[in-house]
């Protein structure tokens, strides 16, 4: 589990196509302290330490993703360079500063438009039916591993709003309209719509 508070922002530095995906990640974690078979959320995406070590001073880990998993992120959109945000997994005690969050990624979203409101910008985005029926105002969402609050819902699409520190200490400084981005739903939405389908 995780609360989609990023920790760290990793970078790709080698993709390697085998039976399924591997991918090398640099990272600011002190890999001593993550065992082989830890969770790490990707851009949202839970994935398993498969390997790790140390070059030129830099750590890195590394990651199977399968074709499954391919097909349903935006990992398969993944290439050397590119900037991912991190989460290690929740431990008994942290504190719980965004929402829980499974890293089990429900589809993509994309975004669609950007606006700057004062410091922060505000970002929409657009998701298939069957996602956005789970997405409710001021409601939580995981967006590329992100906790956010919803602030508005429009059919299939959504807004929120990005102060400047979690551009800062994320990848949303780079974003730009087209992103495709990982979608979590908050799993209290998916469970309140599945109580109402079965009332």
């Amino acid at each position: 589990m995780f609360t989609g508070i990023i920790t760290d922002i990793g970078t790709v530095t080698q993709i390697e196509q085998r039976g399924d995906m591997r991918a090398r990640i640099q990272t600011g974690y002190d890999m001593d302290h993550v065992d082989l078979g830890a969770s790490i959320a990707c851009d949202g995406v839970c994935l398993t330490v498969v390997a790790k070590g140390s070059e030129a001073g830099q750590d890195w880990f590394d990651v199977d993703i399968s074709a499954e998993t391919l097909s349903k992120t935006t990992a398969g959109d993944w290439a050397t360079g590119q900037r991912l945000n991190l989460e290690r997994a929740l431990r008994v005690g942290d504190e719980l500063g965004g929402h829980i969050v499974s890293g089990h990624v429900d589809g993509v979203a994309e975004v669609v438009g950007l606006q700057h409101e004062g410091d922060s910008l505000r970002l929409t985005f657009e998701v298939s039916p069957d996602l956005a029926r789970f997405i409710a105002p001021k409601g939580s969402v995981a967006l590329n591993g992100t906790s956010l609050t919803v602030n508005e819902v429009d059919g299939n699409r959504f807004g929120v709003n990005l102060i400047p520190h979690t551009r800062q200490v994320t990848t949303w400084g780079d974003v730009e309209e087209g992103d495709r981005v990982n979608v979590e739903i908050d799993t209290l939405a998916r469970y309140v719509a599945r109580l109402a389908e079965a009332g």
